[in-house]
């Protein structure tokens, strides 16, 4: 009997993924990750993880499996929160729970599996893996789940095929509602139990709180940018601009200043804020709602525009460095000076868009199809052909 260590998470979906395996001949291991000690920062009074850790075990007597729980706060604050402070520092928003996957689940979880004499791991992502033989090679394709609304691909973009080769998602056939179904009828604790929400292992987290753990707060202005303004009145590119220097004007970042536009308002630190954000700017008086464009960490502005179609939202096209590239299938990189057509999301749950790749010297542009509303540094973006995601890359 083949054995796999399930990373029970105390919700739904690890539940069902663990019932699943075990219905189909597999001998399961349930294994609980502590990730965080720390409940100051989250928005409930009690931990989130103390909750999350007895539904996990109780899930795991209910199957009549083996539980354990490991810790690994150290190497989570070190991975996953350190990683996050310098990002906000540098003006950037990381995106944790791609982290979380590519450096604790499919790494160290991988690795805890492992000495415990057990070859394969299996989560409750909504994807799915297949695999072919190609030239004697076995190679891993990572596909978009059944469910349009819940699938999940997006955050498993930094895995590799080694991680792949030795990961199974359960879930990647079914919907959500198919889920929550099949709990509820094995009578599981967490059949109606909300998703959870926030930071991956965390929870909900009030940000400017998490963050003053490390950069301290700092008033400075908002300044509301018109859409008229002369930074938006661009020039056409000379006849004689080659595609990368067309491709690296539409990527470009505009430099805002402060006489660009009007201060409406005060903040605690532009590092607290995000490209697209709306909330939290506390600025009233407008007949639309104001969405952060632009943050100036080192001068410490917020600049903004009001409604959500303002110019300084948008963009055509965005970079990623040449080491912040990943390749799924590295068999289907391109080399500098090739094109490649793909669909394309920088969020998840965005819609896929029509895009091309442009492999130039130093990375990757990714060219869209229509214009793309607040590309934010330090996410990712991930390319598909088809319903498969091939690689991804942190923007820049």
């Amino acid at each position: 009997m083949k054995r796999v260590v399930v990373g029970l998470s105390g919700g739904v979906d690890s539940s069902v993924a663990a019932l699943l395996l075990k219905e189909q001949g597999y001998e399961v291991v349930g294994l609980f990750m502590r990730n965080w000690n720390d409940a100051r920062v989250t928005r409930h009074v009690e931990c989130p993880w103390v909750e999350d850790s007895i539904d996990a075990m109780l899930v795991a007597q209910k199957l009549n499996i083996p539980f354990q729980v490991i810790d690994l706060s150290r190497q989570y604050k070190e991975r996953i929160v350190d990683y996050m402070f310098a990002e906000y520092a540098h003006g950037r928003t990381p995106n944790p729970d791609v982290l979380c996957n590519r450096e604790i689940k499919f790494d160290l979880f991988l690795k805890k599996a492992h000495s415990l004499g057990v070859d394969d791991i299996a989560t409750g992502h909504y994807a799915r893996r297949e695999r072919f033989l190609r030239n004697g090679r076995l190679i891993y394709r990572l596909l978009v789940g059944k469910d349009a609304d819940k699938d999940q691909s997006y955050f498993l973009c930094q895995l590799t095929q080694y991680q792949l080769s030795k990961s199974l998602f359960p879930l990647g056939t079914f919907t959500k509602k198919e889920v929550r179904k099949i709990a509820a009828e094995a009578g599981l604790i967490t059949a109606e139990k909300k998703d959870s929400q926030g930071l991956c292992f965390v929870g909900k987290i009030h940000l400017p709180d998490f963050l003053q753990q490390k950069l301290q707060s700092r008033r400075g202005e908002i300044v509301e940018i018109f859409p008229e303004a002369p930074i938006y009145r661009c020039c056409l590119p000379p006849i004689s601009s080659s595609k990368k220097e067309i491709l690296a004007l539409l990527s470009k970042n505009r430099i805002y200043k402060k006489n660009d536009g009007n201060v409406v308002g005060m903040h605690q630190g532009a590092h607290y804020f995000t490209k697209g954000q709306r909330r939290g700017l506390r600025v009233g008086g407008h007949k639309e709602a104001l969405f952060v464009i632009e943050t100036d960490v080192n001068g410490n502005i917020v600049y903004t525009g009001m409604g959500k179609n303002h110019p300084g939202l948008y963009k055509k096209a965005l970079f990623i460095r040449e080491y912040e590239m990943h390749w799924i299938r590295k068999d289907l990189l391109i080399s500098e000076g090739d094109e490649m057509s793909v669909y394309c999301r920088i969020r998840y749950r965005q819609p896929l868009q029509r895009a091309v790749l442009h492999k130039v010297q130093n990375g990757l542009y990714i060219e869209f199809e229509e214009f793309q509303a607040a590309i934010t540094e330090g996410q990712f973006a991930a390319w598909y052909l088809g319903e498969e995601l091939i690689g991804s890359g942190v923007i820049s």
